[in-house]
């Protein structure tokens, strides 16, 4: 055999070994555990046969505690980039089957490079997360590879797309790259996040909890809203990923991709006629009114389970993603509170940032009183709310269906926060509160010296919903464009984000503005 060919079997023969990461053992005790390897994640998440590995040889350099005996090709990370539905991203999965998919100096300046690619060349960046940790042998270094992952996190946001999956444990100064990302999504079961562990959590606070407890996706999609997404199986997970790239851009400086309509976008759905109850205090579902307007009834939505009185999400209008904000009148009437605003900001702050318009679904009574959110900053939250409408230079359409109260009215993106095209139902209520509420400001004095004053109330309060239970006061100055019929709504938003596609509007020059955080 000539000596080329002998160089050709050992890269053969060293392939194949770093294929394998910490080995067949440890391979078969991930299978185990019902979890797939770094490289089995990575070939279902991208097309097929697309995936470029880069970094197979690189191995760690410590020394300390006997560390230079025991070496894996890659070191715990399986990085490349590949297509999904034929557009470039660039991908890092973690190998638990290597020193548990802890992190070392040099897997850190593996997926640091990954990172840079995709600055580089303007794609999103989908990080696998399956590792105990910071590599404890390489103290320092290894703290400073987190660093150096944070850092490129922070400057490619709102640059190219980040998404996380969580596919296995991620604790202590690792959850910080997943928070900083876009999107992350858990797994039902087999994930975790959380800075400090069960132990530590006894020691100090005496609390008695497990893992699944303290940072499980259960939690983490229900109470904190750390996680986007869940899923119950890995295939379903990385599913959901390729489904939520197919609605994002590539880049800052691209639009999302137009995909064919197939349903007519003149589709009149007269059932959205007699949605709206009779009744102002009884409750409908939101969910019936998006189904209805976007395309073929298809609705992804984001953190479903959490802050549940406000829906998020992508859809399409004739082939155009868009992202939709909702009100949800089953869920506490629809009310913001301080969950629901960081929810609805924080996406509204997605999409502008991806140039991804924005349509919103008024139905709003105010935000929900009481000392536990004054005292959890609700005016701060319902700030970033604010802030992120006011910020945003995407297009922005707005339909108030039914209740747009008060301070509530002018957060979910109204006329002077540069909406651009403001509908109305004719069954909306544009005013500073609602009917009761009002009169008890404005004419209490006068009720007291009535010989029935509940009947002069009520009199009083029939006259201020007769003029602001509708929307035409506020068509009067045209703080509403339009009043539409309901029925005519996906044909009214579609010609309206047709009419904004050359929408040019910029801010004012600075750094950056200061969003209360």
């Amino acid at each position: 055999m000539s000596k080329q060919l002998e160089r050709i079997k050992e890269l053969v023969e060293l392939r194949t070994k770093a294929r394998l990461g910490g080995g067949e053992k440890a391979i078969a005790k991930q299978h185990e555990k019902g979890k797939y390897t770094a490289r089995e994640r990575i070939a279902m998440l991208l097309d097929e046969g697309s995936f470029e590995e880069m970094d197979m040889f690189v191995t760690h350099r410590c020394t300390n505690f006997g560390q230079e005996k025991k070496s894996f090709l890659g070191d715990g990370v399986v990085t490349g980039s590949g297509t999904i539905d034929g557009r470039l991203v660039y991908v890092f999965a973690q190998d638990f089957t290597v020193f548990g998919g802890s992190l070392s100096e040099t897997m850190a300046q593996k997926i640091c490079k990954v990172m840079d690619m995709a600055m580089k060349m303007g794609a999103p960046c989908i990080g696998i997360n399956d590792s105990g940790g910071a590599r404890i042998q390489e103290g320092i270094n290894a703290l400073a590879g987190y660093a150096e992952i944070f850092q490129r996190n922070i400057l490619a946001s709102g640059v190219v797309p980040q998404i996380s999956g969580i596919f296995g444990p991620c604790a202590g100064g690792a959850v910080y790259s997943p928070a900083l990302t876009d999107f992350t999504l858990m797994m039902e079961g087999t994930s975790y996040m959380f800075l400090t562990g069960p132990a530590v959590v006894k020691t100090v606070t005496g609390e008695d909890v497990t893992q699944e407890q303290l940072g499980g996706a259960s939690v983490h999609s229900t109470k904190s809203g750390v996680t986007h997404f869940t899923a119950q199986t890995e295939e379903e997970g990385l599913a959901l990923i390729r489904e939520l790239l197919s609605y994002i851009p590539q880049n800052n400086q691209e639009e999302a991709p137009l995909v064919e309509c197939t349903d007519p976008i003149d589709r009149v759905e007269d059932a959205l006629n007699e949605i709206i109850p009779d009744n102002p205090n009884k409750a409908y579902d939101m969910y019936e009114v998006i189904g209805a307007i976007v395309d073929n009834g298809k609705f992804l939505e984001v953190q479903k389970d959490y802050a549940t009185n406000i829906i998020i999400g992508f859809a399409r209008f004739n082939g155009q993603s868009v992202g939709i904000v909702a009100n949800q009148p089953c869920r506490y009437a629809g009310v913001l509170d301080c969950n629901a605003s960081r929810k609805g900001a924080r996406f509204v702050r997605f999409c502008d940032a991806f140039n991804i318009p924005i349509v919103s679904l008024v139905d709003v009574p105010g935000f929900l009183p009481g000392t536990g959110q004054e005292y959890n900053a609700v005016i701060l939250h319902g700030a970033k709310l604010l802030y992120a409408y006011g910020e945003a230079t995407v297009p922005k359409v707005t339909v108030t269906l039914r209740k747009s109260y008060g301070g509530s009215h002018i957060v979910m993106s109204c006329k002077q926060l540069r909406g651009d095209i403001n509908y109305a139902w004719p069954s909306a209520e544009i005013a500073v509160m609602g009917g009761s509420g009002a009169v008890a400001v404005l004419y209490a004095k006068e009720a007291k010296e009535k010989e029935n004053p509940a009947e002069y109330l009520a009199e009083k309060e029939a006259e201020y919903t007769k003029l602001f239970a509708n929307p035409y006061n506020a068509a009067k100055y045209g703080y509403i464009d339009d009043v539409i019929e309901p029925r005519n709504t996906r044909f009214r938003i579609i010609r309206a984000l047709a009419q904004l596609q050359t929408k040019k509007l910029t801010n004012p020059s600075k750094k950056h503005g200061n969003i209360p955080l």
